[in-house]
């Protein structure tokens, strides 16, 4: 159901500059400013009031810049770990998980933590919007916006690698307002996001944005939002698997609020933020102290990606360098990026599993074996306040309990296409 929440207040910043400005209505980059940086929203309400769970993602309305209320969303779900908890020798564990639990009382349809983001960013996107929303995903993305954007009939341009179009998986079929454009096999993320950027210089789109979506952002911060509320002060260790870092640079920047509210303490989070190896550009530009990630071979890359078994953590340029980055996120509340292979994850999924009853999703295993080897190597303390965030689990069980639809391309286009043969084909398309 829609829920009646007044527009939220607040004031964009540019994080490059300091400098304060009212949001447009679409606004993604700071006007007038040639030094990159993200724009940070500053709501009115200084202290988050809560609303029941019956809001879904929106009882955290408070600090999302929305106009508006979507149908089927539901919160992070945080909870005192036992099982985990017990096997680590840990005493403070929490885990926020997002994804199809239903015994914990949460039923992502998609299974991830995406959902937090694309509810988010919809519900800021104007009902008289005429423009075609694009967006560009690894997997889990397209498929939280496709499912939001379905149920919602707001007019969808997706944008995936072919070799991620397994991904694309619904329990029903979806609305045709959403449609699905692939870059051929052997491409990646950075290529989806090649073809939305070609897309979004059409008149008859506009480009979601990433990680420079203040709504994105915020949607995303909400785990943070739910660990604190729940365990009553700010933890201090955030462990997250991360492609781009977007949902770390969310945490922090939800942190930063919650110290203003003033109720839960002054802490600055430690970011155990990880990757799986041999993809992990962002590891390597923090090691070395540099603000630029280091050049790398675009070839290469793209071979590292088919062997990492948590696709959604591909991203070649992902928001590092840029003012609000993650590479300023990392500095201010510290913490570090650590590595796992594909067996570390598999054997920490299937601990997860058996410790905590439900199956999660190979970036949420990544971390978890982050978690595991921090805890071996004396990095954190049994007794640290320790958030776990489980970007996505569930899936197994909810592909159990219902029959799949897949969503295909209605267009293919070279992993390197001719830009204007790309234009012409999307202008052709019937909305």
């Amino acid at each position: 159901m829609n829920y009646l929440i007044p527009k939220t207040k607040y004031q964009l910043i540019s994080v490059a500059t300091g400098k304060i400005f009212e949001d447009a209505g679409w606004v993604l980059e700071a006007p007038g400013e040639s030094h990159p940086g993200l724009v940070r929203a500053i709501y009115e309400k200084k202290q988050l009031e809560l609303k029941d769970d019956s809001f879904g993602n929106y009882k955290f309305a408070d600090w999302l810049p929305i106009h508006k209320t979507l149908k089927g969303s539901f919160a992070p779900v945080t909870f005192k770990s036992e099982g985990l908890a017990t096997r680590l020798e840990l005493s403070n564990l929490y885990i926020t998980f997002s994804g199809y639990w239903p015994e914990r009382g949460i039923k992502m349809r998609t299974c991830s933590f995406k959902e937090t983001e694309s509810y988010s960013v919809c519900a800021r996107l104007d009902s008289n919007e005429k423009k075609i929303l694009v967006v560009a995903s690894a997997g889990n993305t397209a498929r939280a916006f496709a499912q939001v954007c379905s149920d919602n009939n707001i007019p969808l341009l997706l944008c995936v690698p072919e070799d991620n179009l397994d991904a694309l998986w619904f329990d029903a079929p979806l609305n045709d307002c959403v449609k699905l454009i692939s870059s051929k096999t052997g491409g990646d993320y950075f290529d989806a996001i090649h073809l939305s950027n070609i897309a979004a210089e059409l008149d008859m789109y506009i480009a979601e944005g990433g990680a420079k979506n203040v709504a994105r952002r915020d949607g995303m911060g909400t785990t943070m939002l739910s660990a604190t509320t729940t365990i009553g002060e700010i933890p201090e260790y955030y462990f997250q698997a991360v492609g781009s870092g977007t949902g770390a640079i969310a945490a922090w920047e939800a942190n930063l609020r919650l110290i203003e509210d003033g109720r839960f303490g002054n802490r600055k989070t430690k970011l155990m933020v990880s990757q799986n190896i041999p993809f992990h550009p962002i590891h390597d530009a923090w090691k070395a102290d540099s603000r630029a990630l280091l050049p790398f071979d675009d070839g290469e890359a793209r071979k590292q990606v088919e062997i990492i078994d948590a696709k959604v953590l591909s991203n070649r340029k992902p928001p590092y360098s840029l003012a609000g980055g993650l590479y300023d996120a990392l500095k201010d509340a510290g913490g570090d990026v650590l590595l796992a292979t594909n067996e570390e994850a598999k054997i920490a999924g299937d601990m997860f599993l058996e410790t905590e009853g439900i199956d999660i999703h190979p970036a949420a295993a990544i971390a978890t074996a982050t978690l595991i080897n921090a805890v071996k190597n004396n990095v954190v303390s049994r007794d640290s306040i320790i958030m776990l965030n489980i970007t996505g689990g569930g899936e197994n069980r909810f592909k159990e309990d219902n029959v799949l639809h897949y969503l295909k391309p209605i267009l293919y286009f070279d992993v390197d296409p001719d830009e204007n043969d790309v234009k012409e084909e999307l202008s052709k398309l019937s909305w």
